[in-house]
């Protein structure tokens, strides 16, 4: 690999690229000449580190000095802002912050317990309580579901889930308390949510990291999912929707890429899980016109960026579709 230390243009890290091949591109069509997208992810199989101007081979986040491994790469690189595509790295990212910004590397990502409250579903749901916004009821304590149940309050089905988690994993929706009790029994950490039977929305938000202002949000209605992520969706607006996000992701403190999970009942918007992160649906807010890359070097250079908030089109589909990437690798290199 070559060092390119001494390059002195706009050096951006994607941590963790894994298959999200989209937005390494979409960062580059938004850079200058002289400037570099860096990408890391533990497995040289990753199809999205090959997108990138360079990338780096990196341990797993749980391995023993794998922060240094990436400030030092931020040094060597001159890297200006860094951020990561999974959940369980926008803590770390955000809990070491001093110590990028003290190399001049600034960490895309909300605040450490923002990212905290956000992996911890509980406590997400919690936060939006407090704040009045509709959501889905959730229990931790099976005994307060089973009292809450025989109240009327909530109905099966309803989904189990680890209340810390990620990627629609290990999530159940189940029919009676026998499965509740099963599944309480075999796991630890469960929360039950109420099953929202209704339209489901995404939308892709921008919070400047330097005014604090929402500056972007596009929202998508979900035509169909697969494996937890948005698979064919249409681009809509709603004024009352964006107040509600921009009210309640300006009044957390949220900077950066946000994606948030929304169901509507009966005209009732519900926010659901928040992300803070590109989610899996945000190339279609971009080939819409949402700019987000754009937005973040604008940010590292200085600048604020204007509010666009609903500058987009309706009636944009999203389809995805199966695509592959061949390399000549060695299988014994293979990782």
């Amino acid at each position: 690999m070559d060092d390119c230390g001494e390059n002195k243009g706009m050096n951006l890290l994607i941590l963790s690229a894994g298959t999200r091949d989209k937005v390494v591109q979409y960062f580059k069509q938004n850079m200058q000449p002289g400037d570099r997208v860096i990408a890391t992810d533990c497995s040289n199989v990753a199809p999205a580190v090959y997108e990138a101007d360079i990338f780096y081979l990196v341990p797993r986040m749980t391995a023993p000095g794998y922060i240094e491994k990436i400030l030092e790469i931020c040094e060597k690189e001159h890297v200006n802002g860094v951020f990561s595509l999974i959940d369980p790295e926008l803590s770390l990212l955000a809990k070491e912050r001093d110590r990028f910004l003290a190399i001049g590397t600034t960490p895309i990502v909300s605040s450490y317990e923002l990212c905290e409250m956000c992996l911890d579903k509980f406590r997400m749901y919690q936060r939006l309580c407090e704040m009045q916004i509709p959501t889905g009821k959730c229990f931790v304590d099976k005994e307060l579901f089973k009292e809450a149940a025989a109240k009327g309050e909530i109905t099966f089905p309803v989904f189990v889930k680890p209340a810390r988690g990620s990627a629609s994993i290990n999530i159940n929706k189940v029919n009676s308390m026998k499965e509740i009790d099963l599944l309480f029994e075999l796991y630890d950490g469960l929360m039950i949510q109420e099953f929202m039977d209704g339209q489901e929305y995404g939308a892709d938000v921008y919070i400047d990291l330097l005014s604090g202002k929402c500056t972007s949000i596009f929202v998508k209605k979900k035509i169909k999912m697969r494996a937890g992520e948005t698979d064919k969706s249409v681009s809509v607006k709603d004024e009352a929707l964006f107040a509600m996000i921009r009210d309640f992701v300006e009044t957390c403190g949220f900077r950066g890429m946000i994606d948030i999970d929304i169901f509507e009942i009966d005209g009732i918007y519900y926010l659901s899980e928040v992300n803070p992160r590109f989610g899996g649906g945000y190339p279609h807010a971009y080939e819409a016109g949402v700019n987000m890359p754009e937005q973040v070097i604008r940010n590292l250079y200085g600048e604020e960026n204007p509010v666009t908030i609903g500058d987009y089109e309706e009636g944009i589909c999203m389809m995805k579709y199966n695509e592959v990437m061949i390399r000549r690798i060695p299988e014994a290199d293979i990782v």
